[in-house]
């Protein structure tokens, strides 16, 4: 049974909402994302924007809008979120799936130029502090001069007493922005399971899920690196500058300048 669009439209406005309990002021930070590369590509005829974990699609759906001639490729290693993706925001971008950092995952993006810009929401923070060395390493090697990898992220401050503060700062405004609906990560993935056209895909996932993965995903735990810790890195893996432009709580957009 294929996948219908409708029924992607649902799934996909539902993830948006439960992502909203979650991070902070969203709409805002794809915005600024959205901001950095249209900053960093000016000039470009048609840029070559990589969205890492790209989930269902949200961010290079608002990308494609903001930027047309933008060739967007969305990476990730989950194929129901992809199969969202692929048919909610079928011309947004060109999808791939593929495991961030694993072994062979950038040749399967096959970009056959250099990237303008890398962009990535609430997936590098999964990544384990080797595999993150090697990935800034690798994104470095595929950006232009200039061009520039923005994460917006949850990047808490370093130290006990800064990060605790921040942390609750951000809870507070998340807790003020709730719009009443009360779906969470958890519950969105439990009625997934019932519906009927993403059921294949939803075996796959559980199937890799299962599997122990080499390089990518440690099976969703926070790699625990503060803003300070993925800027050294990033410094490390030959970025010339990075800064963050935009942090409210710990959640933060940090750009790197190749």
């Amino acid at each position: 049974m294929g996948l219908s669009m409708a029924v992607a439209e649902w799934w996909v406005e539902r993830w948006e909402r439960q992502q909203r309990r979650y991070a902070i002021d969203r709409e805002e930070r794809f915005t600024v994302i959205a901001d950095v590369v249209e900053y960093v590509t000016a000039g470009q005829r048609r840029p070559l924007v990589v969205d890492l974990g790209c989930g269902p699609g949200s961010l290079a759906a608002r990308l494609a809008d903001r930027l047309p001639r933008a060739e967007v490729v969305g990476v990730d290693m989950d194929p129901l979120l992809l199969e969202l993706a692929r048919t909610h925001h079928s011309s947004a971008a060109r999808y791939v799936d593929a495991v961030i950092g694993a072994d062979g995952w950038t040749e399967a993006m096959a970009l056959g130029r250099p990237l303008d810009a890398a962009v990535s929401t609430t997936a590098l923070h999964y990544l384990p502090e080797p595999v993150l060395r090697r990935t800034y390493v690798q994104l470095a090697a595929l950006l232009r001069p200039g061009g520039a990898l923005v994460n917006g992220d949850h990047l808490p401050q370093p130290g006990a007493v800064a990060g605790a503060l921040a942390a609750h700062v951000g809870r507070r405004r998340a807790e003020r922005q709730r719009d009443g609906d009360h779906e969470d990560w958890a519950s969105w993935w439990a009625a997934v399971a019932s519906e009927p056209e993403l059921a294949e895909s939803l075996a796959e996932r559980r199937r890799r899920l299962s599997a122990p993965v080499t390089g990518g995903d440690d099976g969703g735990a926070d790699n625990g690196l503060s803003v300070s810790d993925h800027a050294a890195l990033l410094r490390a893996a030959g970025f010339a500058h990075v800064v963050p432009v935009w942090q409210f709580g710990d959640s933060c957009v940090l750009v790197a300048i190749r």
